[in-house]
């Protein structure tokens, strides 16, 4: 598998809950930033992404124009879902959201991904106005919580 090959076969393990394929694809140092108010790492990416498609199950990245340098795939996604599940982000504090039947759409995101031996190393997203993790909470309706 080349590197743009990994990268999809993950975001296809999130887009269908299978975590544990998901997760193993991700190097244990691996760090996800850009989407958040603050870089995060593999146990707190999983469980952000877990919670998000639970909650949305229909999650999608539609992810478009994968280019490949190397260890490093560049693409654009523009996710998409509705909330027909309890949101329960793993943050403390952070109270549980009953299902609203909102759908999402993100505007689209340019997102640098870097591999290492075959796994995922690093996820950053270029911030954009109204994306990542806030532009899904605002979307929803649902405060962003205070980090």
């Amino acid at each position: 598998m080349n590197a743009i090959d990994i990268v999809k076969a993950c975001l296809a393990a999130i887009e269908t809950r299978q975590t544990s394929k998901f997760s193993d694809s991700l190097t244990d140092d691996m760090v996800f930033d850009g989407p958040v108010p603050e870089p995060v790492g593999k146990r707190e990416f999983v469980g952000l992404q877990t919670a998000l498609v639970a909650a949305i199950p229909n999650w999608k990245f539609n992810a478009t124009d994968f280019k490949m340098n190397g260890e490093q795939v560049t693409a654009t996604f523009q996710i998409t879902g509705t909330q027909t599940g309890e949101l329960s982000l793993p943050m403390p504090g952070f109270p549980k959201f009953p299902a609203s039947g909102k759908h999402v759409s993100l505007p689209k995101e340019a997102i640098t991904i870097t591999l290492k031996n075959g796994k995922i190393s690093r996820m950053e997203a270029a911030k954009v106005p109204g994306g990542g993790v806030g532009g899904v909470l605002t979307q929803l309706g649902i405060p962003m919580p205070v980090m």
